[in-house]
């Protein structure tokens, strides 16, 4: 990595793009620095250098916090990008504006782009980011982070390496919107079996929801094109948050307790006539763990550098929508299989966030505790 300095910038002040670390106070799955500007100002290789929101009180927190001017804030990001030429945007506003902001500031000429999951709401959209992306060579990286979480990671080691033999089965518990949190559990089920969905089962929590195109509960069958099947649950988990579990041959990891567990499993002797039975074993703990929001801006870095695609691309942000649409795409045709990709790209899911998002959520929240 070159001794280069990138200049970015925030675009969206809420949680996400500014404060949500502040709210963690456990590990898990979030290792700090996580979200967005916290990141680039923790990061030798970044400097903060400007945020923009139309809420001028949002603007206000993020200049407080990260100790940026108010001539460093701006209402309009355009005039952002303008004359603050960054070279790392950051893009956490809501999902309904999202592929025009990316779009946007591709043309600007930015090097490198951090956005928020889902990564759009139709795969029309995703297509014409990633087309221009790729045009003009801008780095584009989606922000499903268990893929730059070092439990995770060190798993995707084991099945690389083949220490849990051939793989079998990826089943994941996941309490959510299938697209506004879903894209974790989809992309993170993708990640771990290095694989991509050939079709799918899917069934919805309601005939009525998956005649919409708001975002809604479902499970779902996930024929991967390496062998692997997956089961992805997101109506109601129960005494199951957000599980993921790993099962080959030759071994089994599972992450419990919303990443607060990692369970190793592998054969022993023993067991009925000396077959051998599975016993737990330690986890491969890594030698460190690095904060996850660094390992996404050294990863969009180094692809800056080599050209290579982030570790969350934008094209696995997409896959993930495009999985979550195919499940309810099966739903409403009476539970067929439904092939990838679609050839329908007008196709969408408005994602859960969107909801009330002429109100940042942080404000909401504070006029309900004033109310």
């Amino acid at each position: 990595m070159s001794s280069t300095i990138y200049r970015a910038a925030v675009i969206g002040l809420g949680r996400m793009g500014s404060t949500f670390d502040d709210e963690i106070r456990q590990g898990g799955q979030f290792f700090m620095p996580y979200c967005h500007a916290p990141s680039y100002v923790a990061s030798p290789h970044t400097e903060l250098i400007a945020g923009v929101d139309p809420h001028a009180e949002q603007g206000k927190i993020f200049a407080d916090r990260w100790g940026l001017s108010q001539r460093q804030i701006y209402a309009d990001y355009k005039e952002m990008l303008e004359k603050e030429r960054p070279d790392f945007v950051s893009v956490c506003t809501t999902a309904r504006h999202r592929a025009v902001i990316m779009q946007d500031a591709i043309n600007a000429g930015v090097k490198a782009i951090w956005a928020e999951k889902p990564f759009t709401i139709s795969l029309a959209e995703a297509d014409d980011v990633i087309d221009l992306a790729n045009r003009k060579g801008v780095a584009v990286a989606v922000n499903c982070s268990r893929r730059y979480n070092a439990f995770f990671t060190e798993a995707r080691r084991m099945v690389d390496q083949g220490e849990l033999g051939e793989i079998l089965q990826i089943t994941a518990y996941a309490q959510c919107a299938l697209s506004h949190s879903g894209s974790h559990a989809i992309d993170a089920m993708r990640f771990l079996v290095n694989g991509d969905v050939e079709w799918v089962f899917g069934e919805m929590e309601s005939d009525a929801k998956a005649a919409g195109d708001e975002d809604l509960m479902g499970s779902g069958y996930l024929a991967f094109e390496n062998g692997v099947r997956g089961f992805l649950r997101t109506t109601p988990t129960g005494a199951a948050p957000w599980e993921f579990d790993l099962i080959g041959t030759e071994g089994r990891v599972r992450s419990l307790a919303q990443g607060m567990e990692t369970h190793y499993y592998r054969w022993v002797p023993g067991g009925l006539r000396d077959q051998g039975v599975p016993a737990q074993a330690p986890f491969p703990l890594p030698i460190s763990v690095p904060s996850m929001g660094l390992a996404a801006i050294d990863d969009l870095i180094h692809c800056i550098e080599t050209g290579t695609q982030p570790r969350c691309s934008a094209d696995d942000g997409r896959k993930a929508l495009e999985i979550a649409i195919a499940m309810r795409e099966s739903h409403r045709q009476g539970g067929r299989r439904v092939d990838l990709p679609l050839a329908d790209r007008s196709l969408r899911i408005l994602s859960s966030g969107i909801t009330h998002d002429a109100v940042p959520a942080r404000i909401r929240k504070a006029q309900a505790v004033r109310a």
